[in-house]
């Protein structure tokens, strides 16, 4: 904790030192803070405002708060409500990818750790092996495995697929080789716990932060995802809101004016509630658990 201390006196002092450089790395976080806050912004704002407000005034102005219940009884005439099925399809699946991934690479980093099992480095060399293979290179044998499997257009296999998460394990092996000493578990040994048991009784009351870690990563990652439940699941009732959403905007004049006038009463601002609704949840979830998500993230980093 003191040499912590020192370091960030040392950065103080250098930022007071030289003024410029402290004026351009300000300058530089203020232009991304912007860029990152402006859009999210004018995305919350434009389903309070008409088609033709959007086109011809302020984008950031505010319009009316019953623009949201418009838009969105708008939205419900798109394939006869579907899209409440779509959010009801990412809502489940994703709450249940992210309790299977998260205790299944909580267990994998504990068992990398604590336990005496063989080829115990040849596990943790796979791990790191399929975090560094691109997603896209598994298509077409994560498509042929659940073909034969016959689960091909079902939830399931999507769950199955996207819970399978090696960073999470990985993550896991390097909280608990770091922050929980070898000597607790040789004590608990002594003691006569087994493996099962050092893991439920010692090391999950020890990794709060872990495992907030280990849901947020998984709950991103599995919120917004399009390409693997595109692929595994053709049929429209059973989208995601990404897929949804991206159907939706292909076959609306607003996105594609190739598709010419409908009728449906989709413009801009249902477009944008739309985009709302995928990127609310991930701003929630995020303000919720930053306090914890930092304390994940230096778990282990500071030496006492």
């Amino acid at each position: 904790m003191a040499s912590l201390l020192k370091i960030n006196r040392r950065a103080y002092k250098l930022r007071q030192e030289n003024p410029v450089a402290a004026f351009f790395v300000n300058a530089f976080l203020i232009f991304f803070a912007v860029v990152s806050v402006v859009p999210m912004i004018w995305l919350l704002l434009a389903p309070t405002k008409t088609d033709a407000d959007l086109s011809n005034k302020n984008p950031l102005m505010f319009g009316h708060l019953s623009g949201y219940i418009d838009a969105w009884k708008n939205l419900q005439y798109f394939d006869d409500g579907v899209i409440a099925k779509w959010a009801w399809n990412s809502i489940w699946f994703t709450g249940s990818i992210v309790v299977i991934a998260t205790i299944t690479a909580s267990l994998a980093g504990f068992v990398l750790t604590a336990s005496n099992i063989k080829f115990k480095r040849t596990f943790l060399i796979s791990t790191l092996i399929t975090m560094l293979v691109p997603p896209m290179a598994l298509v077409v044998p994560v498509f042929v495995l659940m073909d034969k499997l016959s689960l091909m257009d079902k939830p399931i296999s999507v769950i199955l697929v996207s819970s399978l998460y090696p960073f999470g394990a990985f993550l896991s092996y390097i909280y608990y080789s770091t922050t929980i000493p070898k000597e607790l578990y040789e004590s608990a040994r002594i003691d006569g716990c087994n493996d099962f048991q050092l893991y439920l009784k010692i090391c999950l009351p020890l990794s709060g932060p872990l495992i907030s870690l280990l849901a947020f990563f998984a709950f991103i990652g599995n919120w917004a995802n399009y390409f693997l439940p595109y692929i595994l699941l053709p049929s429209s009732e059973n989208y995601t809101l990404p897929i949804g959403m991206g159907f939706l905007f292909y076959s609306t004049p607003a996105i594609n004016p190739a598709v010419g006038a409908t009728s449906v009463p989709v413009g801009k601002p249902e477009i944008a509630l739309a985009g709302v609704l995928i990127a609310l949840p991930i701003m929630i979830v995020f303000l919720i658990s930053q306090k914890r998500l930092v304390r994940g993230m230096l778990s282990g980093s500071i030496k006492e």
